[in-house]
């Protein structure tokens, strides 16, 4: 580990032990992790099978720079089994997934597509940044990686950027020798002292997350102007069954719908104390950002109709996206429910 700091190294152990890998490999932020992976197992000919939704500098780079590369990208709903399998060819080298995904919360079978992947002859990475090794350790059900924005859940406080690839020896040491030191995106030790710092309080912090959450999200089902709400902590989530089987907790993210979302949005931006109007997630404030639909339509996601037709299934014509916080659920919900009121 010629190079390494110390501080870092601490900190990759420890991840790595959180995750059930053999060793982990830091870097300055979940998207160099993202890039630097990618660009270290894929080469021109490859093919990849990428989640239709998932984080979405992700679906750029993949969709964008690595087809320039020569790499066959092909957008997949995860969450069915039989899309995977179809998509799966005799040149897929990577299957990437991310369970539960931002911002519609759909999960993916990891135990599951591991098996397909494998039966392949092809890897499959897992961002799990919305789980945490707290909800889930895909490397126990099969995946060869295991990717972490840590910037986000395991960071915790807002004031951090990371990200951290975990999985076996050998090729974490190739990886650090290829794209860590080639690429340059190393993890500095003060970042890394901040993650460990938060390491200490990331079992607690994601409890609270999740009772909150459960809360906040059975107050709005029952909330007059909520159409819809997503979680995977309630009954019903269309894969409440996979939840209960795969996620040790339900993290703390909601989605939910509305009638007419553009002028609720507006007016929750107004008048809203407790929670921010702002992007981002798995802070110790709880922050709310409406994602319309139609803008899949004008970025390098690119969802051919079919997918585009399943996204809207579960997103409608627009979403809110509700990371809640640290605050009392009382708190959370008495300010929703008056910037929800007419």
């Amino acid at each position: 580990m010629m190079g390494t700091w110390p501080t870092v190294r601490t900190l990759e152990k420890r991840l790595a032990d959180l995750e059930g890998g053999e060793d982990a490999l830091c870097f300055a932020s979940g998207m160099a992790a993202i890039t630097g992976l990618l660009l270290h197992l894929l080469k021109s000919g490859d093919h990849l099978v990428l989640s239709d939704v998932c984080y979405a500098g992700a679906a750029e780079f993949a969709r964008g720079m690595l087809r320039r590369y020569g790499v066959e990208v092909t957008p997949v709903d995860t969450s069915d089994l039989e899309q995977v399998r179809a998509a799966l060819r005799p040149n897929t080298r990577l299957v990437y997934i991310e369970t539960p995904c931002n911002p519609i919360l759909k999960l993916t079978d990891v135990e599951a597509v591991a098996t397909l992947a494998h039966q392949a002859g092809a890897r499959l990475v897992v961002d799990s940044t919305i789980a945490t090794p707290i909800g889930l350790q895909p490397l126990s059900l099969g995946a060869d990686f295991v990717i972490h924005s840590l910037t986000k859940y395991i960071g915790g406080h807002g004031d951090v950027l990371g990200g951290v690839v975990v999985g076996r020896s050998n090729e974490l040491a190739a990886l650090r020798q290829d794209a860590l030191i080639h690429l340059g995106a190393v993890l500095s030790p003060f970042p890394a002292w901040l993650i460990l710092r938060s390491l200490a309080t990331l079992p607690q912090r994601m409890a609270a997350h999740a009772a909150t959450a459960l809360e906040v999200a059975m107050f709005l089902e029952t909330h007059p102007r909520v159409r819809r709400v997503i979680y995977p902590g309630l009954d019903s989530h269309p894969q409440a069954e996979l939840a209960r089987r795969q996620l040790r907790n339900t993290s703390g993210m909601i989605s939910f719908q509305v009638e007419d979302g553009p002028a609720v949005a507006r007016r929750l931006a107004e008048r809203m104390k407790v929670v921010k109007y702002a992007v981002s997630l798995g802070k110790p404030h709880s922050l709310v950002f409406y994602l319309p639909t139609e803008d899949l339509q004008r970025t390098s996601f690119q969802l051919p109709p079919d997918l585009l037709a399943r996204y809207r299934d579960w997103a409608g014509e627009g979403i809110f996206r509700l990371s809640i916080g640290l605050e009392a659920p009382r708190d959370i919900i008495r300010d929703l429910e008056q910037a929800l009121a007419p």
